[in-house]
């Protein structure tokens, strides 16, 4: 046997056919056992939700359906193969699909699941590995040519991968659960043979003479995405110990001048992203640069004045014991400070252990920063430094506190669960060894940290687990998390790939907020219609009885089955103005027919009646009666007025109950109890609230004091209210413009807020630090 890689060494560019069976044996040797991989992940997966305490409603029909597939294991197996097969084919360009492939018509709800869940493992598969994609990418263009073809699709790439799978068990019907289940054990099961595998491939096709097609990276042409090669590698250890000296981090340089926050400046009501800086603001690195530590340094003064203001009020402490302010200052001037190198090892240590303390500091037993630095300094006395002859650093004290107010405001402000405590509480120590190696995470927008923090603040707000999607949100915000605590070693690439990972999965639910969101407009567009029908019917019934004597037959058939005539028509031909005038004639035509008759005008009456008998019939059908029922209403009418001497009377419109007030009155009364007491608005802030525009934030606070996020989804062209929703697109309240001023004005609506939850926090964060600042 050769010792050569993969025993083609010696294949020439000659005989590309030879190699790319060779890729293509390797394929299925391979990945062809994946769905037996699958069926057992999942399945013990189920029989670990027991114990565990996590089994469902259905998890006895997950069982089922798992036993379902189970039992046609040989026949997709065989199925999943011939997909893989089926890429070569494509590559080749032997195989052109048939009409039964074409992707067209309509699918249904459970194939579209089976596309967003392929589509999301796809995405993920291509960050993960994009380094040996790409080289992949090109060797594959030259061997394309080789074999004479002009394909560029890669047979053993993501896209096909995931296509594989989606075929494979799209007709298999599996529930719910074990489709996600299924999809998520996939994906860790390629995780463990794609970067071994796809290596191969490439040394495969490079020992056969096949190198990249262009000097140029195939990526240079398509947006560069965040990630690094250690992704696809087996992660090595750090060639220096971490107590080993460090340069001195430095603020990241970013390109666009509009990347960098301030936080703290309010911004115009509703403004739902960060607006660029000025003309005049720093477009050069050196310029951001400054710009970036400019923005620091005001930050830190804020936060060192308000530090000491705690010193002076004995709240708090930065030293071990709680001392008071004269002496602490006085024990911690004979101190040395602990270097960054040494802080990072102590948190670098105690990242893994479990995160208890801070979750109940978050929680609200205690302040989070004394928590952290009463757990580094314990971790310090652990591994030999002595906290009774060390202090932290004004840089440490910083991160510290910048970290605890940034998780403070976040639970203060978002909608978060129990479940959700423990998730962020693993995450405060990363974040402080981010804060002290880069402090460009308080102000730079695009910093991986801060995009994986609003990915998982996004993924659990408001989310009560009630749903199978929401579910894996949860179940994917804490992988995120607990990937940063076992991998996180000042390497930014964590992040980002943790933040690509769950941003694949937010995609899809984005794209469910967003239909929630268009049913919610909807639904409150078709309110505010019906409302406004009702109100032109009920003003055009109160005009015909106001003053009118009648008999009792025509006033009773104008107040019910003409009025729900009248509704219906406005609803129906809104765009028909004679439409509507037909339905208002109809009730004028009534009342003509009763003052016939009360004069006795007997064949004049006939004769009217008779014309008027088609609308009127038309007029009954409306109601739901049908062409009998509606001929027998007609007799009762005519023989009424047939009768010339009946009482005629003025008749009073009927109070209508059930649709005195719209439907949306008793959740603006909710909203609005106990703030309505503060008087008249102020106009000014009413015109503010009245200038809000669609996608526009603002944050509510309820009557129970919790804080929600809203946005302008809709303004009512009808009402002017403003349709605010929350982030799962739900509806929160429907407004208008001086009902929000009122509960401004009771200090329960703010505008002004941003649209990621990071930023927001860190304007709470500036909010907090200049007011306290203020009051000494």
């Amino acid at each position: 046997m050769s010792n050569s890689p993969l025993g083609v060494v010696n294949a020439s560019p000659m005989e590309p056919l030879r190699v790319l069976e060779e890729v293509k044996r390797l394929a299925l040797e391979q990945l062809g056992g994946l769905p037996a991989m699958v069926f057992r992940g999942v399945e013990q997966s189920l029989n670990n939700a027991v114990p565990n305490g996590m089994a469902g409603p259905g998890h006895f029909e997950d069982l089922g359906s798992l036993r379902l597939l189970r039992q046609q294991n040989a026949t997709l197996a065989m199925r999943f193969r011939q997909q893989l097969g089926q890429g070569f084919d494509d590559f080749r360009g032997l195989r052109v699909r048939n009409r039964g492939e074409l992707p067209l018509g309509l699918i249904d709800d459970e194939q579209l699941e089976f596309q967003l869940q392929g589509q999301r493992l796809s995405e993920a598969l291509q960050g993960r590995y994009q380094r040996p994609l790409e080289m992949l990418r090109g060797r594959l263009t030259t061997l394309s040519a080789a074999l004479g073809t002009t394909c560029e699709m890669n047979p053993i790439g993501p896209d096909r991968l995931a296509a594989a799978f989606v075929e494979t068990f799209r007709e298999a019907e599996p529930s719910a659960s074990v489709r996600s289940l299924m999809f998520r054990q996939y994906e860790q099961d390629l995780a463990m043979l794609l970067g071994d595998f796809y290596g191969r491939i490439n040394t495969l096709l490079a020992s056969a003479g096949y190198g990249v097609a262009s000097p140029e990276p195939h990526h240079a042409t398509r947006p560069s995405q965040p990630f690094v090669a250690d992704t696809v590698e087996p992660r090595q250890p750090q060639a220096q110990p971490q107590t080993q000296s460090r340069p001195q981090p430095q603020p990241q340089a970013h390109a666009d001048p509009g990347a960098f926050s301030v936080p703290g400046l309010e911004s115009v009501p509703g403004r739902e992203q960060p607006q660029a800086p000025s003309p005049a603001a720093p477009a050069s690195p050196g310029e951001l640069r400054e710009h970036v530590a400019q923005e620091l340094a005001d930050l830190r003064a804020l936060l060192q004045t308000w530090r000491e203001g705690l010193r002076q009020q004995g709240v708090g402490s930065t030293t071990p014991g709680h001392a008071s302010a004269p002496a602490a200052a006085a024990a911690a001037a004979a101190k040395r400070e602990m270097r960054v190198e040494e802080m990072l090892s102590v948190a670098s240590m105690m990242q893994h252990e479990p995160p208890d303390a801070f979750a109940r500091a978050l929680a609200g037993s205690g302040r989070l920063a004394d928590t952290i630095r009463d757990h580094l300094s314990d971790g310090a006395r652990r591994i030999g430094i002595n906290p009774d002859q060390t202090r932290f650093s004004a840089q440490e004290e910083d991160a510290i506190d910048l970290v605890a107010l940034l998780f403070d405001s976040l639970f203060r402000n978002h909608s978060l669960q129990d479940r959700a405590r423990r998730l962020y509480a693993r995450l405060v120590l990363p974040y402080v060894k981010v804060a002290l190696t880069d402090e460009s995470v308080f102000v730079a927008h695009d910093h991986p940290a801060r995009k994986l923090l609003d990915a998982i603040t996004e993924a659990c707000e408001g989310n009560q687990a009630t749903t199978p999607q929401d579910r894996e949100l949860l179940d994917r915000a804490a992988a995120a998390s607990q990937r940063v605590v076992a991998e996180y070693n000042e390497d930014m690439a964590v992040f980002e790939l943790a933040h690509a990972e769950l941003d694949a999965l937010l995609n899809q639910q984005r794209r469910r907020v967003d239909l929630q969101e268009q049913r919610a407009v909807k639904a409150s567009m078709g309110r505010e219609r019906l409302g406004s029908a009702r109100a032109a019917a009920d003003s055009a019934v109160g005009d015909r009885l106001r003053g009118q004597r009648m008999t009792r037959a025509v006033a009773d058939f104008l107040a019910e089955p003409w009025r729900h005539h009248v509704i219906q028509t406005v609803l129906r031909e809104g765009d028909e103005p004679s439409r509507q005038a037909e339905a208002f004639n109809l009730g004028d035509a009534l009342l003509e027919a009763d003052r016939l008759a009360a004069e006795h005008r007997g064949k004049e009456l006939a004769d009217h009646l008779l014309g008027l008998e088609p609308a009127i019939v038309q007029c009954l059908a409306s109601s739901g009666l049908d062409d009998s029922a509606a001929r027998h209403a007609l007799a009762g009418l005519v023989h009424a007025l047939a009768t010339p001497d009946r009482p005629r009377n003025v008749q009073a419109q009927p109070v209508r109950t059930g649709e005195a007030e719209d439907e949306g009155s008793e959740e603006r009364r909710v909203w609005l109890s106990g703030a309505a007491g503060a008087g008249e608005p102020d106009p000014a802030l009413v015109a503010s609230l009245a200038g809000l525009a669609i996608g526009d934030w603002v944050r509510l606070t309820d009557t129970q004091g919790e804080v929600v996020p809203a946005k302008v989804a809709w303004v009512s062209p009808l009402t002017a209210r403003l349709l605010l929703v929350n982030r799962r697109g739900v509806r929160v309240l429907a407004a208008t413009a001086r009902e929000l001023a009122v509960l401004a004005g009771a200090g329960r609506l703010v505008t002004g807020t941003e649209s990621t939850a990071f930023d927001e926090a860190m304007r709470q964060v500036r909010h907090r630090l200049d007011k306290a600042v203020g009051q000494h």
